[in-house]
C-alpha cells in the first residue's frame, strides 16, 4: 500500500499539470525549482544550538529541498508537455470536425471528449477535463466562467440515442456540487424524454449535428460559405436532408468532389449525388 502511494503522487502531480494550460504547468516547474533551490542552498541543520528538534526538522527540510528542486520541476514539466500535446491534438480534431461530416464517427470516445473541451474553450470557458480517465466517468469536462462552474457529460454513442437517465444523473451531480449549469453532448441524438426533462432547466443538450454546426461556425468553415457561388444545395435522395460537399479520399474517384448527406454522422445515411 505504501509503495502504491509513493508511485501515485508523482502521477497525480503530472496529471494536475497536464490538465492545466501548458504555460501554467511550465510556470509551476520554474517556480518550484527556484523556491526549492533557494532552500537547498542553505546549510543543513541551521538553527540555534541545543534545539535538537529544530535541527532535525531543518535537516529533513533540507533533504526534501535537495531532491524536490529536481523532481517537482520534472513532474510539472512533463505535465506541461502533455498539456501542449493535448492542445495540439484538440486543434487537429477541431479542424477535422469542421471540414468532414463523418469526423465524429471516426473518433474514439477519448478524442470526442478532447474535441468537446476544445469546443467550449473556444467559447471562452476555462476547461478542466478528466484526462481520459474512463469511458463513462459521470462528469467528463468541468467548465469555469464568471457565472460559476458548468459540468459536461460526453456521450460518444453512434447507434443508440441518449435517453433521459444520463441527463437525470448529470442534473443530480449539478445539484450536489452547486454547479451553475451543465451540458450533455452526444455525437448522435437525444430521445424525446431526455429533451422534455432538460426543458426549462439550466441543462443544455447538444446533439451531433448541433455540435458540428457550432464547430464549423468557430472555424468559419460552414459548407454554405465554402461551396462555389451560385451552386445550390440539393436534398438527399434517401432521407431528404440537406447535402454537403465532400471529397473522395480513396478509390477511383479520389480527389473528386460529390454531394453527401449531412446526416451521415448521425443516422449513417449514405445518400449521395454527383456534382454537376
Amino acid at each position: 500500500m505504501e509503495l502504491r502511494e509513493k508511485q501515485g503522487w508523482p502521477r497525480a502531480l503530472i496529471g494536475l499539470a497536464a490538465r492545466l494550460p501548458w504555460w501554467l504547468g511550465l510556470g509551476l516547474a520554474v517556480i518550484s525549482y527556484v523556491g526549492l533551490h533557494h532552500l537547498a542552498q542553505k546549510p543543513a541543520g541551521a538553527g540555534q544550538p541545543g534545539q535538537m528538534e529544530g535541527l532535525v526538522v531543518s535537516a529533513v527540510a533540507h533533504g526534501l529541498a535537495l531532491a524536490g528542486q529536481y523532481l517537482l520541476p520534472l513532474f510539472f514539466g512533463t505535465g506541461a508537455l502533455l498539456s501542449a500535446f493535448r492542445r495540439g491534438k484538440a486543434a487537429r480534431l477541431h479542424a477535422a470536425a469542421a471540414s468532414r461530416a463523418d469526423a465524429l464517427d471516426a473518433m474514439s470516445w477519448q478524442e470526442f471528449e478532447i474535441l468537446v473541451g476544445e469546443y467550449f474553450r473556444r467559447q471562452g470557458y476555462g476547461v478542466l477535463d478528466n484526462g481520459g480517465g474512463g469511458a463513462d466517468g459521470g462528469v467528463d469536462v468541468v467548465l469555469h466562467s464568471d457565472e460559476g462552474s458548468h459540468l459536461v457529460q460526453c456521450k460518444h454513442w453512434r447507434a443508440l440515442r441518449v435517453g433521459v437517465q444520463p441527463v437525470r444523473e448529470l442534473y443530480g451531480v449539478m445539484a450536489a456540487h452547486g454547479a451553475a449549469g451543465g451540458f450533455v453532448v452526444t455525437s448522435g441524438e437525444f430521445t424525446e424524454d431526455a429533451v422534455r426533462f432538460a426543458d426549462g432547466l439550466s441543462l443544455r443538450l447538444i446533439n451531433g449535428s448541433a455540435l458540428l454546426r457550432g464547430i464549423r461556425a468557430q472555424a468559419g468553415s460552414c459548407p454554405a460559405a465554402t461551396r462555389p457561388a451560385g451552386l445550390s444545395t440539393p436534398d438527399c435522395p434517401v432521407c431528404g436532408a440537406p447535402m454537403v460537399l465532400r471529397q473522395a479520399r480513396s478509390g477511383a474517384n479520389a480527389g473528386k468532389q460529390f454531394w453527401g448527406c449531412s446526416r451521415y454522422a448521425q443516422d449513417r445515411c449514405r445518400g449521395t449525388r454527383e456534382l454537376d
